[in-house]
């Protein structure tokens, strides 16, 4: 499968992208594939590569992570300049029209893009995210108090201390992964390889310590009330074990109009490594309906 690299010059510094699949007459229009994180580069949305026999899956690592520029200055770790990285991307792989993947924060960023930025997007996916950090917060405490008594503890006597890399904490850490992040057991590669690569400054800047305590730059972020502005064709997939509420991304659905939701009974926050097979009849049904 023909895969090309490159970097592109963003607010900060300069990402790494990759395109997969063809791009010739009469394929279908480009996927650029939002991660999330913040920090975690694109290695675990490598699945979405499946959709390359169709037409071109565009990544691209953001700045701080991945093999993109990892800069040290923490101000740039701000929604608003984000925002101004991923036009920089769209601007700098000249795309005209194209779908547009995001999941995680990656949905959260391109939420906000598609809200304050003209482009081109023929159709949006939001997969596994939320409109809300402060309903975003409520959830994560809401599925902690679901966990066994011991592992709460763990969680939260660690967290107080500030021993977090302790291997306790990891083990409790490891659990809430394995129940609300992915259930595929064990993990596959790409996202343990995503995890080894991950931007910790990146994160700890824009979120906190951890989803258990949301301290930074976006703590208060929240376009629940902008929602009905979104007029392009949009997905939303939602998996019912998920950290993201799925019940929060159906009350987004129906603040999109016109949009379609899609719930995952088996899956938590990545449909596209414990569902595929459904991931991707979704996908392709929704992508070739709005090409």
């Amino acid at each position: 499968m023909t895969q090309r690299e490159g970097t592109i010059a963003v607010p900060g510094g300069n990402v790494w992208y990759r395109r997969v699949g063809p791009r010739s007459p009469g394929t279908g229009l480009p996927l650029l594939v939002v991660h999330g994180g913040p920090g975690l580069p694109h290695d675990y949305l490598n699945a979405l590569q499946r959709l390359a026999d169709e037409r071109e899956v565009i990544y691209w690592d953001q700045l701080g992570c991945g093999k993109s520029d990892r800069p040290s200055d923490a101000r740039l770790w701000t929604m608003q300049r984000s925002v101004a990285e991923m036009d920089a991307v769209v601007r700098g792989l000249a795309l005209h029209r194209f779908h547009l993947f995001g999941n995680s924060w990656g949905g959260m960023l391109a939420q906000q893009y598609v809200l304050d930025v003209p482009s081109p997007v023929a159709s949006f996916v939001i997969s596994n995210s939320t409109a809300s950090i402060p309903l975003f917060a409520e959830n994560v405490a809401r599925l902690k108090l679901e966990l066994d008594a011991a592992t709460q503890a763990a969680i939260d006597r660690h967290e107080a201390a500030g021993t977090t890399h302790s291997a306790e904490y990891q083990a409790a850490i490891k659990t809430w992964n394995e129940t609300y992040l992915c259930r595929k057991r064990p993990w596959p590669a790409e996202l343990q390889d995503a995890f080894r690569n991950m931007g910790i400054e990146i994160f700890e800047t824009m979120f906190g310590p951890s989803d258990f305590r949301i301290t930074g730059t976006v703590r208060d972020w929240d376009v629940v009330a902008r929602l009905s502005e979104i007029t392009i064709p949009t997905l939303l997939l939602a998996g019912r074990y998920d950290e993201c509420s799925p019940e929060e991304m159906r009350d987004m659905q129906q603040r999109i109009a016109g949009s379609r939701f899609e719930l995952f009974e088996s899956s938590s926050h990545m449909p596209f490594i414990e569902e595929p097979d459904r991931f991707d009849r979704v996908m392709r049904e929704f992508l070739r309906g709005h090409d």
